[in-house]
Formats: C-alpha cells, structure tokens, sequence
C-alpha cells in the first residue's frame, strides 16, 4: 500500500532530483489500483505535464512495468505495437514512469514528466529510491 505520507516523501526526493539537474517537473505517486494518491506541479513545470506525469504512473502500475521499458517493446513490429491507444488513451509510452515495490510485489508507481526521458526517468528514479 502506498499511503500520503509515502507519496511525499516519495516526491520530496523526486523533487529534490529536479532541482539538482534544474529541471521542473510535475510529479505524480499512484496507489496498487493505479489511483493518483498525490500529485506536485514545481514552479514553471509545463501544465501539459500533468496528465502525462498522472498517466505514467497509472501505465507503470497496470502494466508493472517501467515505462522507459514498455515503450521499447511499443514500437513498430515490437509485440506491444498499439497499447499507447489502449485504456481510453491511458497509457503512456514516454520513459518516466516506474512501478513501486514492497517485497518484491508492485504497491503502486510513479510518474514524472516535463523534461527529456532521461531527465523524466532519473527523477522517477530517485522518487522510487525513496519508498
């Protein structure tokens, strides 16, 4: 389970991430039934980035995957060719999003975007770190 205290401290170490490399970013922890549990918007993060930083961590948990992963088996002829237009336009392709595990079984995920993919992954790493 992934609870509110656990979603800021989990964002205060991804936050912490984005400002060493000096990129805002928007910031989202979902619970295990891919639920947004709690979201930040830094100051100057792209309002564009809210929903893809939401909809990462919803495409980390329902597939229990990393995103950056997922999005390498997406491409053309990759055996997930076309799950980006699965659940309503819910999932996202972009690396970014990471699954968050308690005992080896994923309780939830998070979610990152407003930079490059590296910038969006290295920040949802140090997130994850912190669970």
């Amino acid at each position: 389970m992934v609870t509110l205290k656990d979603a800021k401290r989990i964002i205060e170490a991804a936050e912490k991430k984005a400002k060493e490399i000096g990129q805002p970013m928007n910031i989202a922890v979902a619970d295990g039934g891919g639920n947004i549990v709690a979201h930040v918007r830094m100051d100057k993060a792209w309002i564009g980035s809210i929903d893809i930083s939401q909809k990462k961590a919803f495409t980390s948990r329902a597939f229990d995957i990393a995103t950056k992963d997922l999005a390498t088996h997406s491409q053309s002829g990759g055996q997930f060719f076309g799950i980006h237009a699965s659940n309503g336009g819910k999932i996202m392709i972009f690396a970014g999003g990471i699954p968050l595990k308690k005992n080896g079984e994923v309780v939830g995920a998070i979610g990152v975007s407003g930079g490059s993919g590296e910038q969006d992954h290295a920040v949802a790493e140090a997130g994850a770190a912190a669970f």
